[in-house]
């Protein structure tokens, strides 16, 4: 029985991700190393299955990946871990996949937010919080600093790692093209 390209997407990027998720869980980070052995195992792995047609597919999920995310990570919103998981992600995935788990991902971190929110009895600061950040994007002066960043608000607010909704919508759209459900 041969694998084929999915076959070892499952076999690598599940636990890779599940691994990585974990990690930014317990330490609110993912690994460098981690990250890196992840991009480079996809890069390889679509072009030995796809050849330069596919060492493109890797190189441009990658850039989709890390440009989905960067600008959050500029302005001080989420750590550069995040940012590398999803270009790492990226390189299995390809461009249009990459773009739909992003989309998943982030609906999955919007709701498990807002329910960290609520459960934690914090909308007042959330809503003071997002107040603040409406102030920083507004002025261009700010809007690269500290002011405002996630960092910045301590106590009022309860850091996401980003990571496991990342996974989660990373998962999701993996599941459904394997199985074709979509």
């Amino acid at each position: 029985m041969s694998l084929g390209y999915w076959e070892i997407v499952l076999l690598v990027v599940v636990p890779a991700t599940l691994w990585a998720s974990w990690i930014d869980y317990k330490e609110r980070r993912v690994p460098n190393w981690l990250n890196a052995a992840l991009l480079s195992a996809g890069v390889v792995a679509q072009t030995c299955f796809f050849g330069w047609t596919g060492l493109g597919t890797a190189c441009l999920g990658a850039l989709v990946g890390f440009g989905l995310l960067i600008l959050p990570w500029a302005i001080n919103g989420m750590g550069a871990g995040d940012v590398k998981l999803m270009a790492a992600i990226g390189a299995w995935f390809g461009p249009q996949l990459t773009l739909v788990s992003f989309v998943v991902g982030a609906l999955i971190g919007g709701v498990v937010a807002c329910i960290m929110i609520l459960a934690a009895g914090k909308l007042h600061h959330a809503y003071a919080n997002l107040c603040t950040i409406m102030v920083k994007m507004s002025n261009r002066k700010t809007v690269f600093s500290e002011f405002g960043s996630a960092h910045s608000f301590g106590e009022t607010s309860s850091l996401l790692p980003y990571g496991v909704p990342l996974t989660a919508g990373s998962l999701a759209v993996l599941f459904c093209t394997y199985f074709q459900w979509v």
